[in-house]
């Protein structure tokens, strides 16, 4: 299993639209409750706030994502996915949209939220433990 070496931010713009991606370390679910009353905090004017993270609670893995009005299987859950791929735990990914007026479509919105997360990921892991 990986985790992430710090927490980090990347941009990408597809058709218009600004995708915000953010890699967080997380321990516990006060951490994540932080992290999204930060965000929405800070991104108050984000057309979307989407996220999923994985971590380990007392040995049992949790994870969830939240597609934020997104439509099914367009946003939060690529995002999982990626980290369940990567075998990544004790993270949590954002990504904050802007919407720029151009319907991206769900294979479009798979690829940009995927493209951010990916983004915050890499040459950002290290085996669990070291």
């Amino acid at each position: 299993m990986l985790i992430i070496k710090q927490n980090l931010e990347s941009e990408i713009k597809a058709k218009k639209s600004r995708f915000l991606g953010f890699a967080f370390l997380i321990k516990q679910e006060t951490d994540i409750k932080k992290i999204l009353l930060d965000i929405n905090k800070e991104y108050k004017s984000a057309k979307h706030v989407v996220y999923a993270y994985r971590f380990l609670d007392k040995g049992v893995l949790k994870e969830k994502f939240e597609n934020n009005k997104e439509p099914v299987n367009s946003a939060g859950k690529p995002l999982l996915y990626l980290l369940q791929k990567k075998e990544v735990i004790n993270c949590m990914l954002v990504v904050i949209r802007y919407f720029g007026g151009i319907k991206l479509g769900v294979g479009g919105l798979v690829r940009a939220y995927t493209k951010a997360g990916q983004a915050v990921l890499e040459d950002n892991l290290v085996e669990h433990g070291k």
